[in-house]
């Protein structure tokens, strides 16, 4: 299920975040989902899908923070 381009991204990816955290988030999960293709190398109950959303979440956090109700590049 990895996604081809940005547009195939979950509504509530692309209708919150800036386009380059959508473009974060999609290498992320692509990354993701083929890193946890295995079910031994995850951990807890979820399965892959869930892992490669969190796994694209936290990769935007790295560089965005909501403020308000919009996604905002974080400031050094």
């Amino acid at each position: 299920m990895p996604y081809d381009s940005i547009s195939e991204l979950p509504d509530s990816v692309r209708n919150s975040l800036p386009r380059h955290a959508q473009e974060i988030y999609k290498e992320a999960f692509d990354n993701a989902w083929k890193q946890y293709e295995d079910p031994r190398e995850r951990k807890g109950d979820d399965d892959r899908e869930t892992v490669a959303h969190k796994v694209a979440w936290s990769a935007v956090k790295q560089k965005y923070e909501k403020l308000g109700d919009k996604w905002v590049e974080k400031q050094s």
